[in-house]
């Protein structure tokens, strides 16, 4: 971020704080919702908070939307971002306001369903390892939400795709696209839990590559997925309504909360809109690798157990 766009966002923090009369709260939740847009910015050539044009926002709202972010956490976004250039123009920075025409979108049907960090953590820490196939299903869980994955993703990782070393899992997705993904070290240290387990099973023929293996030595079905997490979230105390899928989406969400770019979130999810593919190119794996090390709650807690074992 440029220096004369900070002062401007930190004159426009005070205004909010101190002329409209908004809690210290509020204001830091105004400030990090015009963030998002920054670290948006930033992956735009030529590109300023001065300079944005309507279509830089519907571009914006767009990737928005693809990353799964809710009808509801939008329009809160829009609403912060039009505050603050109904501020430009007051204070004479600009003379038009791009975000005139901007429109919230429709709040309507049922939204879905994002757990917070202490659920994620309550669900995988409730897994009885002591149990045949615990230290497989926290390695699941571990993957799908350190990863963003969808259910047919998780099902069809290969290990050959793994690389501990590097960090990184090859995904097969829609349409057998592949796609490199930055796995966490707290997920690869569960896999590798896990693998002990899984070289006692005798597996079937076809199935010799496939990670996550039923106690027939096959894959697992999107099905035996979903009752997992669905019985998990029981005995975890969890009453939202959850699916493989609230993951994915709890991933994506605790990334952008957390300020990761939207296009590499984009990116390790598989979205390949006609509006973002062209960039892609531009997005290189240790960009991922940081954005994931960084913005991701997993890896900063995993840091922190590090940190406390090393050191007593």
């Amino acid at each position: 971020m440029a220096q004369k766009e900070k002062n401007i966002i930190d004159k426009y923090a005070t205004y909010i704080r101190l002329e409209k009369g908004l809690s210290d709260n509020t204001t830091e939740a105004y400030i990090n919702d015009l963030n998002k847009l920054m670290n948006f910015l930033q992956s735009e050539p030529n590109t300023s908070i001065l300079s944005l044009t309507y279509k830089d926002l519907q571009q914006f709202i767009v990737q928005l939307s693809d990353i799964g972010i809710s009808a509801r956490s939008q329009a809160r976004i829009i609403s912060g971002i039009k505050s603050f250039y109904r501020f430009l123009r007051t204070e004479s920075y600009l003379e038009t306001d791009p975000t005139e025409l901007l429109e919230s979108p429709k709040i309507g049907e049922k939204l879905p369903e994002v757990l917070t960090e202490n659920e994620i953590n309550n669900l995988i820490n409730s897994i009885d390892l002591s149990k045949a196939k615990g230290q497989r299903n926290r390695a699941m869980l571990e993957v799908l939400y350190s990863c963003g994955l969808r259910v047919s993703e998780l099902t069809g990782l290969q290990y050959s795709n793994i690389y501990f070393d590097e960090q990184f899992i090859i995904v097969k997705g829609k349409g057998d696209k592949q796609r490199l993904v930055p796995i966490s070290e707290k997920a690869l240290k569960e896999i590798r839990n896990y693998l002990m387990d899984r070289h006692s099973i005798k597996v079937r023929k076809g199935f010799e590559d496939t990670l996550f293996l039923n106690s027939s030595g096959a894959g697992l079905s999107r099905v035996m997925v979903f009752n997992i997490i669905k019985k998990q979230a029981k005995i975890a105390g969890i009453r939202k309504n959850i699916s493989p899928h609230t993951m994915r989406h709890s991933f994506a969400t605790h990334l952008l909360e957390g300020g990761a770019n939207l296009r590499a979130i984009q990116m390790m999810l598989g979205h390949e809109s006609i509006t973002t593919t062209e960039i892609y190119t531009h997005i290189d794996r240790e960009f991922l690798r940081k954005e994931i090390t960084e913005h991701h709650p997993r890896n900063r807690s995993f840091g922190k157990e590090n940190h406390y074992t090393e050191n007593g």
